[in-house]
């Protein structure tokens, strides 16, 4: 259970790989693009 075990975080940390253990962390909006959006719905 290590580096190199590839079921374990620390070993898809070292491969660069996700999965179950790892999963991607979605990127949220920014604020300013929400701001924009919002402001184009009052402009209508």
């Amino acid at each position: 259970m290590g580096k190199g075990d590839k079921k374990t975080k620390r070993g898809k940390i070292y491969r660069g790989t996700f999965g179950r253990k790892r999963p991607r962390v979605k990127k949220k909006p920014s604020i300013e693009t929400q701001l924009d959006i919002s402001n184009k719905i009052v402009v209508k």
